[in-house]
């Protein structure tokens, strides 16, 4: 029973096979037995016809060459009298009880005495004694007469007993052939119900596994186990199916808990929207504001270019546009050189509060640079470094944009004290603690940390933004923005 599914179809096959092909040979041999005895009852008539026979030409051959006395005549009678000598073996050679027996021994007897009669014929032949050679042949001839009569006799009665005992082994034949046929039938109704019991021992697990099956296609999942602990192919089917039973019952409840937190979340969405709403609401009241505050730098730069202070003029339109830049973003990515003029803005007014302090380079190849990032991303680095970067009194910014094969690389360093290791696996992990981060937040509350975190959710990829040391010194933010990445607002 722990057998393979298909060891125990092809075990019962072959045992059948094998009981099938032992009958079979079985009752092939007692047909063949009886059949071989059948042809033994009717071989002695054929011995004996063949030994008179030969007798007969024996002598026809004595007789030719007492008559004769030819070379070709007295070889055949020795040829004929060599080959009847060696059929004698089969007659018995003692007297019996027995009338066929005796009768046997009766002819073997004359057999004999016909050879000494033959061979003193033929011994006066040779010496020229015609006188005693007849007489040995007339002798010979009449004891051949009387062998001819008793071998008639004894063929008559070895055919009435081969005609019985054939008789006899034809009745054990058909005997026989009932008992085969008798055999073969009680063999065939055991090994079909060997089989039946052994197809419904397989088949019963399928029929049990295809019923639960119905009952789970009608959502049933009430369904008992199987427990089944068979090392068969059913057994593994019953063990999947618990598995799968299990399975289902843990996704239902899974699900069911998912429903019930899925509505917790709605009602805390409506809350959400709410606050959502109201927030929306103070956001419109609050760009008053910067909307107020561009007309009012536009309004000043006028009124510099009017009393003739061009300085002060450029100075407002630089204002001016830094905040027209972020009034007037329509989406949320802007491409390289977006940034840059931005950045450009954002240095000319730190300049102007910093002067010869600030100390800012910018290495950026004339060709296009399209590439889209998250608009409002260089502003915050650079201003990082502008902050955190100062070292004697000076504040030396470095902005370079390098295009490769796959990426533009983007790097803005300082000349600053660095950041120590703790604060820079902070900033760099998925989930920073922002408490022990320094910020360099502008008006809008853009920090480092947020532009790590919207570079990232941008591109989809950790390693698109990084923090090194610099060798003299001071920190490098490195950005990789992949070059067919093209994200369109």
């Amino acid at each position: 029973m722990k057998k393979s599914m298909r060891f125990r179809i092809m075990a019962s096959v072959i045992s059948a096979i094998i009981v099938m092909m032992i009958c079979q040979l079985a009752v092939f041999a007692l047909d063949r037995r009886i059949i071989s005895k059948m042809g033994e009852s009717y071989q002695t008539n054929a011995q004996l016809s063949e030994v008179s026979e030969l007798l007969s030409k024996m002598e026809s051959a004595l007789e030719t060459y007492i008559e004769y006395k030819t070379f070709e005549s007295i070889d055949s009678y020795y040829h004929f009298q060599a080959a009847s000598e060696e059929k004698l073996f089969w007659f018995p050679t003692t007297p019996s009880e027995d009338e066929v027996l005796q009768k046997e021994y009766i002819v073997r007897r004359l057999i004999t005495t016909l050879y000494t009669y033959s061979r003193d014929a033929v011994t006066m032949q040779r010496a020229n004694d015609r006188e005693r050679a007849v007489l040995s042949l007339k002798k010979s001839l009449k004891c051949y007469a009387v062998l001819q009569a008793n071998t008639q006799e004894l063929s008559n009665m070895l055919l009435q007993k081969n005609a019985a005992l054939y008789a006899e082994n034809k009745e054990r034949l058909l005997t026989f052939s009932k008992l085969g046929i008798v055999l073969l039938l009680l063999f065939f109704l055991c090994m079909l119900n060997v089989l039946y019991i052994s197809v419904t021992h397989i088949t019963k697990p399928l029929y049990d596994i295809s019923a639960v099956a119905l009952r789970l296609a009608n959502r049933d999942f009430e369904v008992p186990l199987f427990n089944n602990n068979d090392h068969t192919e059913t057994g593994t089917i019953c063990r999947a199916f618990d598995r799968m039973i299990i399975s289902i019952r843990e996704y239902i409840k899974a699900i069911i808990d998912s429903a019930a937190k899925e509505n917790e979340l709605k009602e805390k969405e409506l809350k959400m929207r709410e606050l959502y709403a109201d927030a929306q609401l103070r956001a419109l009241q609050n760009q008053i504001n910067p909307h107020f505050l561009f007309n009012t730098l536009n309004t000043g730069a006028q009124l510099a270019m009017i009393e003739g202070a061009d300085k002060t003029c450029y100075f407002m339109e630089q204002v001016a546009d830094f905040f027209r830049y972020n009034i007037n973003s329509k989406g949320q990515s802007a491409s390289i050189d977006e940034e840059l003029s931005l950045t450009d803005n954002f240095v000319y007014i730190m300049k102007v509060r910093f002067g010869n302090r600030l100390d800012f380079e910018k290495q950026v190849s004339q060709e296009k640079h399209s590439q889209r990032l998250p608009r409002m991303t260089l502003q915050p680095l650079v201003e990082n470094c502008i902050r955190h970067g100062f070292k004697g009194n000076t504040s030396r910014v470095r902005l370079c944009v390098e295009s490769e094969l796959y990426v533009t690389k983007i790097t803005v360093s300082d000349n600053g004290g660095g950041f120590s290791k703790e604060i820079r696996e902070n900033i760099l992990s998925s989930n920073p603690d922002t408490s022990s981060i320094p910020k360099s937040s502008d008006s809008n509350g853009t920090g480092l940390v947020n532009v790590i975190s919207r570079l990232r959710l941008y591109f989809h990829r950790q390693d698109v933004f990084d923090i090194l040391d610099n060798d003299e010194g001071g920190t490098t933010f490195l950005l990789r923005i992949p070059n067919v990445y093209n994200t369109v607002d």
